[in-house]
């Protein structure tokens, strides 16, 4: 195991809003998500996409975003606080998007999830963030890439609680080392 990261905050709501409150902890349950998160299931939950293929997994159960993005985001204007985005889990001294897809997380002591790909950023982040808060969270590369920095989304694959101050440590690393894209 590798990684000196820690969660900063969790949050979760069971109504389909874009922001989430802050809790005290959450849990995790394997194969479904944040207990009583509106996101939580097995298959598809976001609204969007339920309209379209109901029955597709769900590969966003739980959705994580790293501090350091609030930092940029308050540099440039914006008033931001954990849950905010709707992440899930909020963590810090970890590279969540250098991440390659398959990755799995250890959160605290029980919890372990697997990246499936990034949040890709909607107009609801500038309805809700601000104006141009949607263009701050997208970047280009020098090859012109498209850079999402809106954090990463996760499968639960092992249950348990997870509360600010606990470790996230790196468990494993896949050996094909695909990048992250668009869930």
């Amino acid at each position: 195991m590798s990684g000196d990261g820690r969660v900063v905050a969790v949050a979760a709501d069971d109504r389909h809003r874009f922001g989430k409150p802050t809790r005290k902890w959450i849990e995790l349950v394997a194969g479904q998500g944040v207990a009583g998160d509106a996101h939580a299931g097995a298959t598809v939950q976001h609204r969007s996409r339920v309209a379209r293929t109901p029955n597709a997994p769900n590969l966003r159960q739980v959705h994580l975003i790293h501090r350091e993005l609030f930092a940029e985001l308050r540099q440039a204007g914006f008033v931001i606080a954990p849950g905010a985005l709707g992440e899930n889990v909020t963590t810090a001294g970890i590279d969540l998007l250098a991440l390659p897809r398959g990755t799995t997380l250890r959160l605290g002591q029980d919890a372990l999830v697997e990246l499936t790909g990034l949040r890709n950023p909607c107009r609801q982040i500038d309805e809700n963030i601000g104006p141009g808060a949607m263009a701050a969270v997208l970047e280009r590369a020098v090859d012109g890439t498209l850079i999402r920095k809106a954090g990463v989304m996760a499968v639960v694959v092992e249950g348990g609680v997870v509360r600010p101050g606990d470790s996230v440590m790196i468990e494993r690393l896949p050996a094909e080392g695909l990048p992250l894209e668009p869930v």
